[in-house]
């Protein structure tokens, strides 16, 4: 019996090279062609031939790497690398909205592999398959002809690469002012061009990260804690809960119409609803906030290599200790003591290599316990999250229905949700309140506080934009409007003077953002230090008005 053969088939290396040039330049950019199509708007007969010239262009330049490439037999590699990035880029901007920058390539490569797990999907799955494994498998299996007379073909290629060039000239000569305008206006359309949005955002983010194996600089030198927190009859603890991708909007201490913090409302915390964040993803936000850097003058580069305020305030003789159960601490807890509560992966509170937030306060008490001095503990959670909100929290809050439980969220209606949003947040809501209470059960031998503050917001499919991660400029204000609030005990307020009603007043009408972490927490522990700025502290005027 003959066995069934397939012939590979075989094509000359120009037509091979053009046939994925199409691929790349048109199947893979349909996401930029779209927005494209929109922003310009094409209403007009000028119009239409400035749309149309795009993937002229996209195609002249393609065409020209690729040539290029296949002079010294690489056009198949970099065939591979282009089709991959360009697949994945457009599955993630069609799905989720996202933007492909600098911040985006930092937050994948610092992803932990559950939640790269939880973005794993069947529309996924199937979408990679065929734009990108599927071509990459068929540019391997189709065959070069050999050519009889090599002089020709390369005599071909050149007039290949000088004709594509020639047509850039030429439609910059005629739509210069379009594109010009277009690109201007719409900073981040060209963002949505593969393969060159992920070849330059990697780039951009090999140029801000080559510098971070430079020596640490030491900043607060100087710190010391104050002598009045060291005289009384207790010791101080502090509990910073450092939220991730919960949103202001949903938080009903600020107003949302839905009770999402029924626990908080009754622990007398101060609210601060006009609070926002650094940056949009946690890899920016969380070194920003700990820098002591304004959002202003924020420098990641230095940021990397500089102290923070966990190590002034563990210079100050504080001890510290950082629980993490949200994929790290981005380096500003490399030189405390940390946990990585993941690693204990108890059954009752972990799915998938990802935990619920209730795990932070395993062995917490006993810790408490043995602190000999002042501390401050840090409580990284998880949050809200996304896509896979649903397993945030237990099955007891989920309160709110029907609810979204897939990470396909762009499936569910907004209503489904929202709801498994809300959920995450009345989750936010009792863990908060647990480190309260926790906080009140060692007044016996503390003098207790406590601050709540979320790294970025999150956008639910608002305007056909999911998660979070957009350029700040452009960012809604969904991702950049973030929960802050603030417990001082009785004891705490007495002790040290402070004017409630006062706080509560401020908390209502002035705008405060993630620069105040930086002074507050200073201000809060008593840290002395030339890093300290007084007037960027939360409490600094209450505490004048109380004295």
């Amino acid at each position: 019996m003959r066995m069934l053969h397939l012939r590979r088939p075989a094509l000359s290396r120009l037509l091979f090279i053009y046939l994925f040039t199409l691929i790349i330049a048109l199947g893979l950019n349909i996401a930029f062609y779209r927005q494209a199509f929109t922003l310009l708007p094409v209403n007009t007969l000028h119009n239409w031939l400035v749309f149309l010239s795009m993937p002229l262009v996209a195609f002249s330049v393609i065409n020209i790497v690729l040539c290029l490439a296949s002079f010294i037999r690489l056009d198949r590699l970099v065939i591979t690398l282009f089709v991959l990035v360009s697949a994945a880029a457009q599955y993630f901007i069609s799905t989720f909205g996202i933007i492909i920058d600098r911040s985006m390539i930092t937050n994948i490569l610092d992803t932990t592999a559950a939640e790269s797990f939880a973005l794993m999907s069947t529309n996924m799955v199937l979408t990679l398959l065929f734009t990108a494994l599927l071509p990459v498998i068929v540019a391997w299996w189709i065959k070069i002809k050999p050519s009889r007379s090599a002089l020709r073909t390369i005599s071909l290629r050149i007039a290949s690469v000088v004709i594509s060039a020639l047509i850039i000239v030429a439609v910059a000569l005629l739509f210069y002012k379009d594109y010009a305008s277009l690109f201007r206006n719409n900073k981040e359309l060209v963002k949505s061009l593969s393969p060159s949005n992920s070849i330059a955002a990697s780039l951009s983010w090999y140029s801000h990260n080559r510098m971070d194996n430079l020596p640490l600089v030491k900043i607060g030198e100087d710190a010391h804690q104050r002598p009045e927190m060291q005289n009384g009859p207790r010791k101080n603890l502090t509990i910073l809960v450092l939220g991730e991708t919960s949103r202001a909007a949903d938080f009903s201490l600020g107003g949302y119409a839905r009770e999402t913090n029924p626990l908080l409302k009754q622990d007398n915390v101060v609210y601060f609803p006009n609070t926002t964040s650094c940056g949009t993803a946690t890899a920016v936000s969380v070194p920003c906030m700990f820098s002591g850097m304004t959002r202003a003058h924020y420098d990641d580069q230095l940021a990397h290599h500089q102290e923070g305020l966990l190590d002034i305030i563990q210079r100050a003789g504080i001890q510290v200790q950082w629980n993490e159960n949200d994929g790290g601490c981005k380096g500003v807890c490399d030189r405390v003591p940390h946990k990585d509560m993941t690693q204990l992966n108890l059954a009752d509170y972990c799915i998938k290599g990802e935990c619920q937030d209730e795990i932070l306060f395993h062995d917490l008490a006993s810790d408490i316990d043995k602190l000999q001095g002042d501390g401050l503990i840090v409580l990284h959670t998880i949050g809200s999250h996304g896509p896979t909100y649903y397993n945030r929290y237990p099955p007891q809050f989920r309160k709110f229905t029907p609810t979204c439980d897939t990470n396909e969220i762009q499936t569910c209606s907004q209503q489904q949700l929202v709801n498994t949003y809300d959920n995450t947040i009345l989750y936010v809501d009792y863990i908060v309140d647990k480190a309260i209470k926790l906080l009140q059960s060692k007044q016996d031998k503390f003098t207790t506080s406590l601050v709540y503050l979320s790294d970025h917001g999150e956008s639910l499919g608002e305007n056909g934009v999911y998660l979070h991660g957009l350029p700040y400029s452009i960012a809604p204000e969904t991702q950049k409007h973030v929960p802050l609030l603030i417990w001082l005990s009785e004891d705490y307020q007495k002790r040290y003077a402070i004017n409630n009603q006062c706080l509560q007043k401020n908390a209502r009408e002035k705008q405060v953002s993630q620069d105040n972490l930086f002074p507050t927490m200073l201000g809060l522990l008593g840290v002395s230090t030339k890093e300290y700025r007084a007037e960027d502290d939360i409490l600094t005027p209450c505490r004048e008005q109380a004295k």
